[in-house]
């Protein structure tokens, strides 16, 4: 089994997608990666950590690099997706995140990399979490007729379900066709 695939690795698996159009070196990648307009919205990432991330999907095979002579400064990394890289990320953004703790920061991640490929990646993502989401709202409900009415385990589950539904309304209007605007490198 592929390390990435055993582990939840939203950042490591977001860097594997930055790298899809092209080699960058990793000032450039934490630049984008800590941009306000994106996923800077969702998550701050220190450079030092992402550079530990870098070498942590060279050694296992996903990224390769090069030196890059700059005049008059020191040489710099480029990285560049390899072809378990690629497979491991288009794997990851397609799949729909299993637990709701997981969708605020994951599910976003995805959304924003997938945002930026051909629009069927983003119609797939969204219409797997839509299932995903239907059926954990179905199971929170069968839950929830289980338990005593008014007792705290219940009013937990109802928050749950509150929380499924709420998901699934704003899946509907992520589903809704988005003006195109195209996103710089990804």
């Amino acid at each position: 089994m592929s390390p990435l695939s055993r582990l939840p690795l939203t950042v490591e698996h977001a860097l594997l997608g930055f790298l899809r159009a092209g080699p960058l070196h990793g000032y450039e990648l934490h630049r984008r990666l800590s941009d306000p307009a994106g996923l800077g919205q969702v998550w701050r990432l220190k450079q030092a950590h992402l550079y530990g991330l870098l070498a942590r999907l060279e050694a296992e095979g996903y990224l390769t690099s090069r030196q890059q002579a700059q005049p008059a400064r020191p040489a710099r990394k480029l990285f560049r997706l390899t072809r378990s890289g690629r497979a491991a990320y288009l794997d990851w953004v397609q799949s729909p995140v299993a637990r709701g703790r997981e969708f605020r920061m994951d599910f976003l991640v995805k959304l924003y990399l997938a945002e930026r490929e051909e629009p069927p990646l983003t119609e797939r993502l969204v219409e797997s979490q839509r299932l995903a989401l239907q059926d954990w709202r179905a199971a929170q409900q069968k839950q929830a007729a289980s338990l005593p009415p008014g007792s705290y385990a219940a009013r937990v589950c109802q928050f749950r379900i509150g929380q499924t539904q709420a998901m699934l309304a704003w899946l509907d209007v992520c589903a809704l066709p988005q003006p195109s605007a195209s996103a710089p490198g990804i």
